[in-house]
């Protein structure tokens, strides 16, 4: 699985090689050669698992992790973690010493700390988004125009980004 030789997974790549093994099955359902079809089913094979592995991705704590890489969260989503934490902590602690002002000063941090992770979660998202755009369109013109050092450069950034959005996926769907 890889994608113009850098050993990463690529989504686009899997549908070019999905399309290919299309044509493939046609010849030979046309010559009706076995190898033709036998040939084709590896390929489609292939660009499902490609497709697959591209998709992969999770997070671990401050960390986001894809076939690209390892991040780390923003900012926002870090303290907002930690909000929310030390907010349920203190929402605990009020309710175990009857104390409204700190369970009530705990929900508040905590509901704080939701808010700010959220934001997070949308600046990253956002962010990869753009690093997975601007990677694609710049490693494709460093291509054209020869320059290797920048091509790798836009593939890394594309790389990251597709890690950021995939770590943020992974949370998302962990809150529901």
């Amino acid at each position: 699985m890889s994608t113009s030789g850098n050993n990463q997974s690529s989504t686009l790549k899997s549908y070019i090689d999905a399309a290919d093994a299309t044509v493939m099955s046609a010849l030979g359902s046309v010559t009706g050669n076995p190898a033709d079809k036998q040939a084709s089913a590896n390929k489609q094979a292939s660009a499902d698992a490609e497709r697959d592995a591209s998709r992969l991705g999770g997070s671990a704590g401050p960390l986001n992790f894809s076939t690209s890489g390892v991040t780390v969260d923003n900012e926002d989503r870090i303290s907002g973690k930690k909000d929310q934490v030390v907010g349920s902590g203190k929402e605990f602690v009020g309710n175990v010493l009857e104390s409204n002002d700190l369970k009530n000063e705990g929900r508040q941090q905590n509901q704080e700390g939701q808010g700010r992770e959220a934001a997070g979660q949308i600046k990253d998202y956002v962010g990869g988004a753009v690093d997975r755009v601007t990677g694609t369109i710049g490693s494709a013109v460093a291509g054209v125009t020869g320059n290797s050092q920048a091509k790798d450069a836009y593939q890394n950034q594309h790389g990251q980004g597709k890690t950021n959005i995939r770590g943020v996926e992974a949370e998302v769907q962990k809150q529901q």
